[in-house]
């Protein structure tokens, strides 16, 4: 999957609910963005939940509801009822419904919530093409499962880099628990690790790693994208290596 400037990036995460600042990030200079449905869901993980601040500014939990069986794949994982959209709904409008650039995200993120869900994916998905179009970014987006990858952790990373014909893999910092270099470097696939980190200026916990990007969103409107890039930060190889050591 190449960059705008003809490298060949590849950049994959799993779908994440209201994803945070770090999510979208890592895709302001690429064209595609591979999303894992194809592995096993996490129950608990970002993939059905985020946080919002309360009333008093403590983060507290927005979690979606689900039914899933032990080591299904996240495509496949139902959502459990529907009182959640009201609850969340709620709690989103309540929390931002005084920022400046609410009102701009207010209609397109009612529908969202007025629409049932019944499965976790296509929510999910719909959230982050929203966040994608507030911030600006245009990536065509692939799922996994429509390549039917192979392997595990590093293994199915090598595999998905041959699949897409990608020589640099753009990873988390938190791919550093098990990410394995050498295999990497035997494939000829180079590292970059993105992470981001930005000052609040004054807004208490906006933009904070935790926190949904609806944070810069709502708060910065046309400049959510330039805020975006100056938190952006990316690192090559040596930052995972040395984790290793």
């Amino acid at each position: 999957m190449s960059t705008r400037d003809g490298r060949r990036i590849l950049v994959s995460h799993q779908p994440a609910y209201l994803p945070g600042p770090g999510y979208f990030s890592r895709l302001l200079d690429v064209p595609h963005f591979l999303v894992l449905d194809h592995v096993q869901f996490s129950q608990g993980s970002w993939q059905q939940r985020n946080r919002v601040p309360g009333p008093d500014q403590a983060p507290r939990w927005l979690t979606v509801p689900v039914r899933q069986r032990l080591g299904q794949p996240i495509r496949d994982v139902q959502v459990s009822g529907d009182q959640w959209r009201r609850r969340h709904w709620r709690s989103l409008s309540q929390t931002y419904g005084k920022a400046p650039y609410w009102a701009a995200l207010e209609p397109r993120l009612r529908a969202v919530y007025d629409r049932p869900w019944s499965h976790l994916l296509p929510l999910n998905m719909e959230l982050t093409r929203l966040m994608l179009d507030g911030f600006g970014i245009e990536v065509e987006i692939t799922c996994s499962s429509a390549l039917a990858p192979r392997g595990a952790k590093t293994e199915l990373l090598v595999d998905l880099c041959r699949r897409t014909g990608s020589n640099i893999l753009r990873v988390g910092t938190g791919a550093a628990a098990y990410l394995d270099t050498a295999l990497l470097h035997r494939a000829g696939i180079d590292i970059q690790v993105a992470s981001y980190a930005d000052s609040n200026d004054g807004l208490p916990e906006v933009g904070s790693p935790g926190l949904t990007a609806l944070e810069l969103l709502v708060h910065y409107g046309p400049d959510a994208r330039a805020r975006l890039a100056h938190g952006a930060r990316l690192t090559n190889g040596s930052f995972v290596e040395a984790a290793h050591e």
